[in-house]
């Protein structure tokens, strides 16, 4: 869903800038909190931003004329070190798994190449890890104390995942696996087909008290208890009208991580955005929604799906 150098040109973005008349979510003193930054920003990247009293080094902003969501050009590192402490409901990231090795899939009945770009590829066991605990690190501080935080991928990452947020103190909730009915054959033929990937779903800390909407779910699901294996197929067609990104989830599986997760009007953080899909699945459910991707392409689709439900 979205990637480690993850976002849409300054000099798109700068010009077209939409001015939000969002009441903030959260106390600030104010545009001069940013003056001499260089960025242009909306009430809501105020509202959330400048906890140091700066806006981060941002390529370029959009914000939505309703002040529900906010598109950040920058690396999710930095765009979080500038959010304030607390301030975030819900995580859903999508980071790079790590996979781009020269392997090959396939895809229409064609065998295609895996590689997605250099942002997926391996730099290395120990690197690969040290990046985990670097963004981890920032999305627990900007969680609430009810906040939770979801991360998806394979065994390429989650592992080192899983073990970066036991080291940092997180809880961890729930395992979810996501089943594919309809994933693309094995074309080596030298492993089990690959038909899922993992959900991690943990709360800020041991001792948090997170937010489960579990009777909403109990009753989605027939009178029954929601299990933690997820059966959705791949992006319909529709999903991609926009433009297409090489890990987009569909937009079901987001709608069933927020609404189990999120509160009334929650502030839903996307750090590796891609084309949007978090975003589009909160705006539905009436949240509201902060997306930070570095790749100019995939956040040109994201601002076209997320202008799209918000009309």
């Amino acid at each position: 869903m979205g990637t480690a150098s993850v976002g849409v040109a300054a000099r798109r973005l700068g010009p077209t800038l939409r001015r939000a008349p969002l009441e903030p979510a959260h106390e600030y003193a104010g545009p001069e909190d940013v003056a001499g930054s260089g960025a242009d920003v909306s009430q809501l990247t105020l509202s959330l931003f400048g906890h140091d009293g700066a806006v981060p080094r941002v390529a370029g902003h959009l914000a939505s004329e309703t002040g529900r969501w906010s598109l950040v050009r920058a690396d999710a590192v930095e765009a979080m070190r500038g959010l304030r402490d607390g301030s975030v409901d819900v995580i859903f990231a999508d980071p790079p798994y790590f996979l781009s090795n020269g392997g090959s899939t396939c895809r229409g009945g064609a065998r295609v190449s895996v590689d997605k770009g250099a942002w997926d590829q391996s730099k290395g066991l120990e690197a690969d890890h040290r990046f985990n605990v670097g963004w981890l690190e920032e999305a627990q501080r900007v969680l609430s104390p009810s906040g939770s935080i979801w991360v998806s991928g394979t065994h390429h990452v989650i592992f080192s995942v899983g073990f970066a947020m036991q080291g940092l103190g997180f809880k961890v909730l729930n395992q979810v696996t996501w089943e594919k009915p309809n994933p693309p054959p094995n074309l080596g033929r030298r492993t089990l087909t690959h038909s899922t990937e993992t959900l991690i779903w943990a709360a800020k800390g041991l001792k948090s008290r997170y937010r489960f909407n579990y009777a909403e779910l109990r009753a989605a699901n027939g009178g029954k208890q929601q299990k933690d294996v997820w059966r959705f197929t791949a992006p319909l067609k529709a999903e991609r009208a926009h433009g297409r990104h090489p890990t987009q989830k569909p937009v079901v599986l987001l709608d069933m991580v927020l609404r189990a997760s999120c509160g009334p009007g929650a502030l839903v953080l996307d750090p590796f955005c891609g084309s949007g899909t978090t975003g589009v699945a909160a705006l539905r459910l009436g949240h509201r929604f902060l997306g930070v991707d570095l790749d100019e392409e995939h956040l040109e689709t994201a601002r076209r799906r997320l202008e799209e439900v918000s009309r």
